[in-house]
C-alpha cells in the first residue's frame, strides 16, 4: 500500500447535541468515496464540553454503533473522539473503527487544564499505534500536540524501524491559538521524520470560543501539503516513497538518545 488516502471533515459542531452532529456528519460522509481513513474532530458529537453528566455515553452505545455502521458503508477506517463513561470515569476517547467492525481506542493523555478538563476527565496512559496496510499511524487528541515527548517517533535499532509514519491529531483548537497549532503541527512532522496531519473544527462553541480550522498536513521536511480555513472535506493522498527516501537521505533519527 504505497499511498494513504485521507479525508478530514472540517466543520462546525452543534453544542452538546450528539444526534444533530451525527446527522450533520452523515451529509459529509455521503460525499466521500475512495478514502482509506476518514477523520472527525475531537468531541465531534458535542463540542469541547465539560458537561460529562449530560453528554457522556457508555461504551458500545449510539456513537460506537454509528461509527461502526459508517465505517462499513464507506469501506474505510473512521476515527474521532467523543465522551465515554466507563467504570465511573469519563474519558475523552478516540475510537478507531475499522470497516469490519473491529476497533481500537485511545484515551486522551494530556487534559487541558486551562478549561478544567483535568477536573472532569480521566487521562489515558497508553499510546495507540495502529495500521492501515503498511502505514503505521499514531492518533492523538488536541492538547497532546504540545507535548513532543508523548509524540516522539522512537527508532528501534533491533528492527531498524520507527514507530510510525503519520501522526494524526483531532482537535477543538481555538482561533486565539491558531499560530501555535500551525507551528506545532509542522514541528511534529520535522522532528519525527513523519507526516503530520491535524483536523480542527470550525464555528463557535457554547462557551463563546471561536474556531477557524487550519486543518493541515505536513511532510517530514515541514512542507505543507494541504490547508483549509473553511467548512469542507479536506482530502489528501500521502505517498510512502517520498517518506522512505527522505529518511534514507537524512537519517537524523539514528542519532537520537532514549
Amino acid at each position: 500500500m504505497s499511498s494513504l488516502r485521507l479525508a478530514m471533515i472540517q466543520t462546525s459542531l452543534k453544542w452538546e447535541s450528539p444526534v444533530e452532529n451525527r446527522k450533520a456528519f452523515e451529509e459529509y460522509l455521503r460525499q466521500i468515496d475512495g478514502a482509506d481513513l476518514i477523520v472527525l474532530p475531537e468531541m465531534f458529537t458535542t463540542g469541547f464540553t465539560m458537561n460529562t453528566g449530560k453528554c457522556s455515553e457508555p461504551p458500545f452505545e449510539e456513537t460506537h454503533r454509528w461509527m461502526q455502521e459508517w465505517a462499513a458503508r464507506k469501506g474505510a477506517v473512521l476515527t474521532g473522539s467523543y465522551i465515554v463513561e466507563e467504570a465511573g470515569m469519563s474519558f475523552n476517547r478516540l475510537l478507531w473503527m475499522e470497516p469490519d467492525g473491529s476497533y481500537e481506542v485511545y484515551n486522551k493523555k494530556h487534559l487541558f487544564r486551562m478549561a478544567g478538563e483535568h477536573e472532569y476527565y480521566t487521562p489515558g496512559n497508553t499510546r495507540l499505534i495502529t495500521r492501515i496496510g503498511d502505514w503505521k499511524i499514531l492518533p492523538l487528541i488536541c492538547y497532546d500536540l504540545r507535548f513532543p515527548a508523548w509524540c516522539r517517533n522512537h527508532y528501534h535499532k533491533s528492527t531498524k524501524e520507527l514507530d510510525y509514519d503519520l501522526s494524526l491529531f483531532v482537535a477543538n483548537w481555538p482561533a486565539a491559538r491558531s499560530l501555535a497549532w500551525d507551528a506545532l503541527l509542522k514541528s511534529r512532522a520535522i522532528e519525527n521524520h513523519s507526516y503530520s496531519a491535524g483536523l480542527n473544527r470550525m464555528g463557535v462553541d457554547g462557551t463563546g470560543k471561536e474556531y477557524v480550522g487550519h486543518s493541515g498536513v505536513y511532510d517530514p521536511r515541514g512542507d505543507r501539503l494541504t490547508y483549509s480555513e473553511k467548512e469542507q472535506i479536506v482530502f489528501v493522498e500521502l505517498n510512502k516513497k517520498p517518506l522512505i527516501d527522505y529518511r534514507e537521505k537524512f537519517p537524523a533519527y539514528l542519532d537520537s538518545v532514549d
